[in-house]
């Protein structure tokens, strides 16, 4: 995917994720800043200095690939001492700073062995340590614990977070993943189509999503199209119903969202803005939550949390009413 007018600062010690889709850019984007594709356009500054027509291996960067490319002849030592070996750092400092960073990434003792003998986890944390062993400035992830379970992916990016802290290095990772980014990072960036759409810490960005694609995309909220009123408030005939955020609803407005666990379940008829009712669809047991998803007489479908702790969810077929908070309810403007 190329990149579009694509303009993205990372600031010192930030932990900064680049989530979207399958062609959204991403990648493409890291592999600029590597140096291992040249922008048409554009610059790629470092402290301020223009790094464009620095080769890769000469940028005070590293890069830790998905597959994590270890040499399977090398033992974790020595591909962690690669690129330092390479450098002509002597052997005495190249082995105190391997000894160091194994023992930051908790592989102490691990030295010796060959890549064969390692589990996913342990080959992700080598391949974490040979790109740390430089002291980059920034480091470069590429869905970096895409390879791992679910159990193992979370704990282990965790234990990513911790020594991005510990190191104090700027980390730009690359994601498909939501709840990983939301987790991990400092700031997200979504792109789409190449370009960045929407940027800002975690919390703010899902809460507050400021397109359509970002609303459907992180979380997948209920995206209501409609417009203004005229009272302030926004009409959504597929409800149909009157939703009224917490401010004004903007000329030019086509659509709002409503995240599926900002709606809750009326014990009567309510027939107040922020509320409608419909028929359960389906009803899908998630762990600590159901996911509902009722039809309402307009024939939008909304995907509606339920908390197990409000009892067993509405069968299927079930008549059930909805409110939520005007707070809930975010204007989009693309």
């Amino acid at each position: 995917m190329a990149l579009d007018r694509l303009d993205l600062d990372v600031a010192p010690g930030e932990f900064l994720t680049l989530l979207g889709g399958s062609g959204s850019g991403k990648s493409t984007l890291l592999r600029v800043v590597a140096g291992f594709e040249a922008a048409d356009a554009g610059a790629v500054l470092l402290d301020g200095q223009e790094i464009g027509a620095v080769p890769p291996h000469a940028r005070p960067l590293n890069m830790m690939f998905q597959s994590y490319a270890l040499f399977p002849h090398l033992s974790v030592a020595g591909n962690v001492a690669y690129g330092l070996k390479r450098d002509g750092v002597p052997r005495g400092e190249r082995d105190r700073r391997v000894a160091e960073v194994l023992a930051l990434v908790g592989l102490e003792g691990f030295g010796r062995r060959l890549p064969y003998r390692l589990s996913g986890g342990q080959k992700q944390r080598v391949a974490l340590a040979r790109a740390l062993v430089k002291r980059p400035r920034l480091l470069l992830l590429d869905e970096p614990l895409g390879a791992l379970d679910a159990n193992l992916r979370e704990r282990t990016g965790f234990e990513l977070r911790a020594v991005q802290r510990e190191t104090g290095a700027a980390f730009i990772m690359v994601t498909h993943d939501q709840n990983e980014a939301l987790a991990l990072a400092d700031r997200v960036a979504v792109l789409e189509g190449g370009r960045l759409v929407q940027s800002g810490p975690p919390r703010a960005v899902y809460e507050r999503p400021a397109t359509r694609f970002v609303a459907g995309f992180l979380g997948a909220a209920n995206v209501l199209e409609g417009g203004p009123d005229g009272a302030g408030g926004f009409g959504c005939p597929a409800l149909p119903a009157t939703l009224r955020p917490g401010t004004p609803v903007e000329a030019g407005t086509t659509a709002c969202a409503l995240r599926p666990e900002r709606i809750a379940l009326l014990p009567a008829p309510s027939q107040g803005p922020n509320t409608a009712r419909g028929v359960v669809e389906e009803v899908a047991f998630r762990g600590d939550d159901s996911l509902l998803l009722v039809r309402t007489p307009g024939g939008a479908l909304l995907r509606v949390g339920h908390a197990e702790e409000d009892g067993a969810p509405p069968p299927r077929g079930s008549m059930v009413h909805l409110g939520w908070e005007a707070a809930s309810v975010v204007p989009l403007l693309g």
